[in-house]
């Protein structure tokens, strides 16, 4: 994996911080296809730092953090090896 990609275990985001994550085998459903998907393992997530931490039965099961995704694609934070910072738009020189 390229050097700019940051493992979970070495650094994590900072909370509420939108990035791109990660996740190894991650399937997507696609809508109107019966059981039919696609295998998107890069995702924009928001991280979500001690999501769980007064919930001791899901921290116990998925870790303390979250990671939010749009529409419906949240993910424990077990999902997620590593995340890099979304890239920034192309300048608009004039």
């Amino acid at each position: 994996m390229s050097e700019d990609w940051m493992d979970v275990n070495v650094m994590l985001p900072d909370d509420d911080q939108r990035v791109l994550g990660f996740i190894p085998g991650n399937k997507v459903y696609l809508p109107g296809k019966d059981i039919q998907f696609e295998t998107r393992e890069v995702v924009v997530l928001r991280f979500c730092k001690d999501f769980y931490a007064k919930n001791a039965e899901k921290r116990a099961k998925h870790g303390i953090h979250f990671w939010a995704g749009e529409g419906n694609s949240n993910h424990f934070f077990s999902d997620v090896t590593h995340w890099r910072p979304i890239p920034g738009g192309p300048s608009q020189e004039l």
